[in-house]
């Protein structure tokens, strides 16, 4: 057999050879490439299965404005500190309670209402931490910066204020002496009752006026404004000066906010 017919199979092996590589190469990348596939898939449901498992928590809500917008009658460190240090630990303690109940979904404004009606251990976590949350999500609403807006009440509600009150200073004077006469930390409001009438209250630490069983029947009503006295709100520019706090307070009371909830409360 001649040299040349002796290469040819040395030739075919050498090719074989190099087929299986290739062969094998070519399997390797596509296992490789379908192990990504499910493997990208997989995360994409167990992604969809976790979102979807997550409880649903009440979040901080965004303050309407920035929080130097009310200096000079409120700084903005105060702001800063109430809003992401204050309110924000209300949200999670509240949280934490709705959690303990089984009802992380439910409206903070509703639960509090009837604060007897949850179980015994919890009730003062949602009347303390809900309080917090509801009346602080409207105490922002409530201002506004100085100028922005009404410089007073406007339309019916300044003829109710007039009607109920004698003037709109005599309001001012009732509203500014609930919030310097109450004791320790607390509230002033502005409510509707359920009769439609209008009235000035106060209340303790973070109680809210629609809390019924825990404020004096005669004093339930629709918050339509709202003044925090806590020394959180005031005293880093203040100091023990309440009373001027209040003062300054009212040239960043956003009165087209206080109209709106007037008229839902349908004064």
């Amino acid at each position: 057999m001649s040299p040349a017919a002796n290469r040819r199979p040395e030739w075919r092996e050498e090719e074989t050879e190099g087929l299986k590589k290739q062969i094998l190469w070519i399997s390797s990348s596509y296992m490789k490439r379908r192990s990504f596939i499910t493997t990208a898939s997989s995360i994409a449901v167990g992604s969809l299965v976790t979102t979807s498992s997550v409880r649903a928590e009440i979040v901080l809500p965004a303050l309407p404005y920035a929080p130097a917008a009310l200096e000079p009658h409120i700084d903005a460190e105060t702001m800063s500190i109430h809003h992401d240090k204050h309110h924000a630990s209300y949200i999670a303690k509240l949280n934490d309670a709705l959690n303990a109940l089984g009802k992380s979904d439910a409206n903070a404004q509703d639960l509090i209402k009837d604060i007897s009606a949850l179980p015994v251990d919890q009730q003062m976590a949602v009347r303390n931490n809900g309080g917090g949350h509801v009346n602080h999500s409207m105490f922002w609403q409530w201002m506004a910066p100085a100028g922005s807006g009404p410089s007073g009440p406007e339309g019916a509600l300044a003829v109710k204020l007039q009607s109920t009150f004698g003037s709109i200073e005599d309001f001012k004077k009732r509203f500014g002496e609930a919030a310097s006469k109450r004791f320790g930390s607390g509230w002033a409001w502005l409510i509707v009752k359920a009769d439609g009438k209008l009235a000035v209250t106060s209340t303790a630490n973070q109680d809210n006026p629609t809390m019924k069983g825990v404020v004096p029947d005669a004093d339930l009503g629709t918050p339509i404004l709202g003044l925090d006295v806590w020394e959180h709100a005031y005293y880093l520019k203040y100091r023990n000066k309440r009373p001027d706090y209040i003062t300054a307070w009212w040239n960043v009371v956003n009165w087209a906010q206080v109209a709106k909830d007037a008229a839902t409360a349908k004064i």
